[in-house]
């Protein structure tokens, strides 16, 4: 009889659980989710052709952090919840100064080279397609990018995320080498 008791209890503290953690992530700050890239990928097996369906996603809080990750899955909808929750957990803190970035940056990546150059305010954000997406993830308002060589979105987001991880605040790199 107490088993029966306990298991109850035990049942009713799990719903508690699950409906606490559905409120927490209610109450999280909402993230800013851009679907950068979709492919439809086929394979050719024995019995004909399997497709698929590879998605990029960047994922940021508009406020210095961002993540980016690539998934694939049977459906589209499928693909882009799954690239999303690997983005999130995969987020950073990007240095910012204010709505641009602290200095200039240019990062290649295989084939694709992208420049990160800061602007003044009210400039806005002058970049295109997976720059684009990225840095208004990341909550970025005022730059300037180009993008030189391969145009491949998927090379062009890494390097992105790349010269994002590049920046430095420079007040802290001035009193690293002072001190």
């Amino acid at each position: 009889m107490t088993t029966n008791t306990n298991q109850g209890n035990t049942n009713s503290n799990r719903r508690n659980l699950r409906s606490r953690r559905r409120n927490r992530d209610s109450d999280e700050t909402p993230l800013i989710e851009n679907v950068i890239k979709v492919r439809r990928v086929s394979k050719t097996v024995k019995g004909g052709r399997n497709l698929s369906f590879n998605v990029m996603v960047a994922v940021g809080d508009g406020a210095g952090k961002v993540g980016i990750a690539l998934a694939s899955a049977s459906a589209v909808p499928d693909a882009v919840q799954r690239a999303v929750k690997y983005a999130k957990n995969k987020m950073f803190d990007i240095n910012l100064k204010d709505t641009t970035l602290p200095h200039e940056s240019i990062v290649k990546f295989r084939a694709s080279k992208v420049m990160l150059k800061p602007a003044s305010p009210g400039t806005g954000l002058i970049a295109g397609g997976g720059v684009r997406a990225v840095l208004e993830a990341v909550g970025v308002r005022d730059v300037v990018s180009k993008i030189f060589g391969s145009t491949n979105s998927i090379n062009v987001v890494y390097a992105t995320m790349a010269a994002l991880k590049n920046m430095k605040n420079p007040k802290d790199e001035i009193t690293k080498r002072k001190s």
